[in-house]
């Protein structure tokens, strides 16, 4: 039976509102920051022919790719092969080119000085920060859902409690932390504006990335997707489908 614990007035005036309020300052402090760390706009040049071409051909193959089932198979099957024929497809990219555009893409110093400058302006705050509230706030049962969760939920909403007989629903100082890390990008949102909101998951999953267009993996990753996709024509199943839809409305 998990216990019910009671919570201290205190924890909620020390610990949960200080840390809601300094996450969100932080977040704050840290746009206006790489704002100021943003190199200055040059003059942006004409873009390259190729490169918008080969965007379009990505552009179509994925069209294809997401609506295969409203053309018949024999259509499928000899737009596919225009796309993806050997050496002759439209999807095709020779190796020298691939490694030319991969050095392309790291030789500009810029760039990668304005990559670096945004994980930095991520990752700094956020190590302090969890520095901060991991000294501070270690082990306090800071707030409860109020609504029943499974246990699965306990490694996320408690960490840094090391007691199996709490419920699940109470959340941990630190697990407070991430929810607030990942979930304020509608307040920063209110706050700075849709453009400019905070989205730390984002920029995690961009942290690898954010080169720019790469022609040579886009149109390589395009070809693979659509050399395994199955084409399965919906016009045999369109009867059937309005049968069942009509059976539904007559019910009702």
């Amino acid at each position: 039976m998990a216990e019910e614990l009671v919570l201290d007035t205190a924890i909620r005036d020390w610990v949960l509102i200080p840390l809601s309020v300094v996450m969100v300052l932080i977040g704050v402090l840290r746009y206006f920051v790489s704002k100021l760390m943003r190199s200055p706009p040059s003059a942006s040049p004409s873009p390259d022919p190729k490169t918008v071409k080969e965007g379009q051909v990505v552009v179509r193959a994925r069209n294809l790719r997401t609506s295969s089932q409203f053309i018949p198979a024999k259509a499928f099957k000899a737009r596919k092969l225009y796309y993806t024929d050997g050496e002759r497809g439209l999807l095709h990219v020779p190796k020298e080119d691939a490694q030319k555009a991969q050095a392309a893409m790291f030789s500009d110093p810029n760039m990668a000085m304005d990559m670096m400058k945004k994980n930095l302006s991520m990752i700094v705050p956020q190590t302090l920060t969890f520095a901060w509230v991991n000294f501070f706030f270690s082990g306090f049962v800071a707030a409860k859902i109020p609504f029943p969760l499974t246990q699965r939920f306990r490694g996320m909403l408690q960490n840094g409690i090391d007691l199996s007989t709490v419920d699940v629903s109470y959340v941990s100082s630190r697990s407070w932390y991430f929810l607030n890390l990942f979930g304020l990008r509608g307040l920063f949102s209110l706050i700075l504006g849709e453009e400019n909101a905070t989205d730390d998951a984002q920029k995690m999953m961009q942290m690898g990335g954010g080169m720019g267009f790469n022609p040579a993996m886009s149109l390589g990753a395009e070809k693979d997707s659509l050399d395994i996709i199955q084409h399965d024509w919906a016009l045999p199943k369109m009867e059937h489908h309005a049968e069942e839809v009509l059976r539904k409305l007559l019910k009702k």
